[in-house]
This record gives C-alpha cells, structure tokens and sequence, in this order.
C-alpha cells in the first residue's frame, strides 16, 4: 500500500457556483478537500489522507499561508509511510507556489500541486481528472521534487508557467517542455525532474519572518521613464518596509528603456539590488553584458525571480 498525503489550500478547483452553467461567477475555495476526495475512485494500492491546510483564492496568497503550507509539507513527508504529497491549488498563483516550494524545502519525494480551471460544481469540472492525475503521479516513484499536474501533462516547478486566462489546459513549460503526460492512468516521462537544493538555513529563515523582503516588478516599455522607480524609492510610511530590490522585465533579449535604466541605476547606487529578466513569454537573456544596465539575469521568469530575490535577501 502506497500512502499520499492531499493538502487542500482552496482555488477553483474547491469552488462553488450558483449554477451548473455558471463557469466564471463562482466563489473560488469553498468545497473541502474531503469533499474533493469522496468522489474519486481510488487506484489499488493507494491510500489517501487529507488535511485542509487554508481557503483562499489563490490570486490572494500570502506568506502566512506558505509558511503553513511548507511546515505540514516538510512534517509529512518526514513521515517514512508517506510515498507523496498532492496540493491542490489555485491556478493564478500556483507556479509561484510551486517554485517557493521547490527552493525552501527541496524535496526528493513527489510533491505534486494540481488544480481546475473550472469550479467543483460545474457540468464538467476538470478538476477530479486533474486530482486523480496527481494521485497517481505523487505514488508513481520515478519522479521526485516539486512538479504540477494539469490537463494531463507534467510541469517542472522551475518551468511551469499559466499561459491561458480559461482554457483547461492552461499551463506550459516554455521552451523546456512538459516533463511528461499522464494517459490512461499511466504517468509516461519524457525527461526526469531537477529537485532543487536543500537549504535547512532558508527554510529557518522563512519561518521566523513576518513578511518577505520588498521586492518589486517593473517593466520596461515604448517611451518608459523612471517615475515609477523613483517612487518606490522614496522613504515609504506607515507599516511599508523599505525597498530592497527590483526585478525589471526587460524588452527582448533583457533590454531596458534608457530612461528607466538611469532611475535603476539610481536605486542600484542607493542599495537595492537590481535584476533584469525578459517580459518575453519563451527564451531567456542570452547575455549578461550591458543591456540598459549591468545587472545578474533574472530566472527562470520574472515572476519567479521576484520571489527568488526577497528569498536571497533574507
């Protein structure tokens, strides 16, 4: 028997809606992960637990509720019996959930985050497929670390990015691909995950703090100025925590408008650290030389770079 641990944190994969047509006006996070489980027939051999970990749509995930999801993560998976978690998740904000699981706890046994682009009370939800899908991939054991499961395909934390607003199959893995596809049931791999690097120190760190370091996304653009930056750096009030570094999504290859390369370059001299990454939805900077500014390539995406940063700047 092969034990698997479900954590439920809400999204629309628990969401509930007036109407079985209703696809869109519905209240994101309500139905318990309990619930979620009852339906599904489970494969022979596995055994599922569950605990609900928060309820909240995913676009208004916090610190709080990540420390609480890392801390019942690392205490199952330290449990000999458990084979595998599965997170099910919201989708706007699930791959910034998955890569901060991937750097604080760098797990070798699967944690597998899933999800639903349609409520649990819809005609159709996608939702069961998609839990049913992690289930067998968390008990798999070809694979470990950090991965998403949706629409029947694999993602990297690393790679897994949302490129669609409503479309079931609403994730991609960019220019790397999906690590592979679940079909019939059956996990098929086309090339193994990459776990992250254990760092007992970070995951200290992340417990014992209120709030992540500041850091802020901005974009470069046709005629972009530095106002925007200017304003970040002025001395904030009230319970704002000072600026202490900036990711800028640069055009291209990384380029940055020089107008906001100067206001960059003036916080870079005031102490915040600077990162530079592309706005481009495929590729990644191919050099490190000046491109509006000197500053260390942001990756794997600007998105996840921001929380990378405030990461190493604890």
């Amino acid at each position: 028997m092969k034990k698997v641990v479900v954590l439920g944190t809400g999204g629309t994969i628990a969401g509930r809606a007036q109407s079985v047509t209703d696809e869109i006006g519905y209240t994101a996070g309500v139905v318990p992960v309990a619930d979620l489980l009852a339906g599904l027939s489970l494969p022979a051999g596995l055994v599922a637990e569950h605990e609900q970990v928060a309820q909240t749509d995913s676009k208004d995930m916090t610190l709080a509720i990540w420390q609480r999801l890392g801390q019942r993560v690392a205490h199952h998976l330290a449990r000999p019996e458990v084979a595998g978690m599965v997170i099910t998740h919201g989708t706007d904000t699930l791959e910034e959930t998955a890569w901060f699981l991937h750097q604080v706890l760098a797990p070798t046994k699967p944690v597998v985050l899933t999800c639903a682009m349609r409520p649990a009370t819809a005609l159709m939800p996608d939702g069961p497929q998609n839990l049913n899908d992690a289930l067998r991939v968390a008990a798999d054991g070809r694979i470990g670390g950090v991965v998403v499961v949706c629409a029947g395909r694999l993602h990297a934390a690393q790679d897994v990015t949302k490129v669609h607003t409503w479309r079931l199959d609403a994730f991609g893995s960019g220019d790397a691909g999906p690590l592979g596809v679940i079909e019939a049931g059956e996990l098929r791999l086309f090339r193994q995950s990459v776990p992250g690097r254990a760092d007992p120190g970070l995951w200290a760190r992340v417990q014992g703090v209120r709030a992540l370091p500041r850091v802020e996304l901005v974009f470069s653009h046709a005629d972009a100025q530095g106002h925007l930056v200017r304003s970040l750096l002025a001395a904030p009030g009230g319970d704002i925590p000072p600026l202490r570094g900036l990711v800028v999504a640069g055009t291209g290859n990384g380029t940055v408008h020089t107008a906001l390369a100067e206001a960059l370059e003036e916080a870079q001299a005031q102490g915040v650290v600077v990162w530079r990454g592309t706005r481009c939805a495929l590729g990644r900077p191919v050099t490190s030389g000046r491109s509006g500014g000197d500053w260390p390539l942001a990756e794997p995406s600007v998105i996840k770079a921001r929380l990378s940063l405030a990461l190493a700047l604890l």
